[in-house]
């Protein structure tokens, strides 16, 4: 079986070294986040953006980056990955900065309920609540919705509920790696279960405290790739990885909504594995695709 390139092997490594072994050695919630507050961070600087301030979306925390100066800059609403669980406005700092800086836009980063304490419908619910309080704060603006892993399911969950519920409305949707099958049955999930950093332990350790009721595990807010209904969504770039568990899920997607004549933009990265975007500092491979995700985002948000 094809493995890594060496250089990305090294940074699998790294991050599996410092990353808690959910579902067999450490299940505890309480002990899995101490695991990971503890960890050693490096020292880095913050990318310096115009103003960034914490707010209360309608009892919803979220962090809003100002990457412009423009008075109607368009707008991403962002949802950070962790497998519904973990991470939180500071894990994803960093990258909303970036993500910021790079798109020209306002980006509004989502700190939604966590499971397994809170499991499905909170997450999807608070970021929805998220969104109408972004819709009333920049009234106009062209809104767009991103996430990474559990965040990409979010995100696109954000463009349903957009849909049915009608509005606010979302120009657009980028889904990096998305989290959307609780299924977890494509081949991907066997061939690179374990040694890719994400494991097939952690995804069902994840599944288990968002969905603890079974008939969840087929609701389209919960499992995008459970139903059809996928028409009339936004336009959408999901991004997918070759060595992560998750990757035939995000191809499909892509394929399902490219099936409802949603347009669509994909790029897969074979060499690459889960969270990749994350480490631009660490990989050139990820720093150009990372660029070429913002690029994205940023063409469609202004048009260009």
């Amino acid at each position: 079986m094809t493995r890594p390139d060496p250089e990305v092997q090294a940074v699998i490594d790294l991050a599996t070294a410092h990353f808690p072994r959910l579902g067999t050695e450490m299940t505890d919630i309480t002990e899995v986040r101490a695991f990971l507050a503890a960890r050693p961070r490096p020292a880095v600087p913050p990318l310096p953006l115009a103003r960034v301030t914490d707010e209360d979306a309608d009892g919803v925390p979220v962090r809003v980056y100002h990457g412009s100066v423009h008075e109607n800059a368009p707008v991403v609403l962002f949802c950070h990955g962790g497998g519904f669980a973990l991470c939180d406005l500071d894990s994803h700092d960093g990258f909303c900065r970036a993500l910021a800086r790079a798109t020209d836009a306002v980006v509004v980063s989502v700190d939604y309920r966590r499971a397994p304490e809170h499991p499905f419908p909170a997450a999807p619910e608070d970021a929805y609540t998220a969104l109408l309080w972004t819709a009333a704060t920049y009234p106009g603006r062209r809104t767009a919705v991103a996430g990474d892993s559990a965040g990409g399911n979010l995100a696109t969950v954000l463009a349903r509920l957009s849909r049915d519920r009608a509005g606010p409305g979302i120009a657009f949707q980028a889904l990096y790696y998305p989290m959307l099958d609780p299924t977890r049955s494509r081949p991907s999930h066997r061939e690179n279960g374990q040694g890719c950093f994400l494991t097939s332990d952690h995804l069902r350790w994840y599944w288990d405290g968002y969905l603890p009721e079974p008939a969840d595990r087929n609701h389209p807010h919960a499992a995008p790739l459970a139903g059809a209904g996928l028409s009339g969504l936004p336009p959408a770039h999901v991004v997918t990885a070759g060595f992560d568990p998750l990757r035939d899920e995000g191809l499909a997607y892509a394929a399902a909504l490219a099936a409802a004549g949603v347009s669509v933009v994909a790029h897969h990265y074979a060499g690459m594995f889960h969270g990749f975007l994350s480490m631009a500092p660490a990989l050139p491979e990820a720093a150009a695709a990372r660029d070429t995700a913002f690029a994205v985002l940023r063409t469609a948000l202004h048009g260009e």
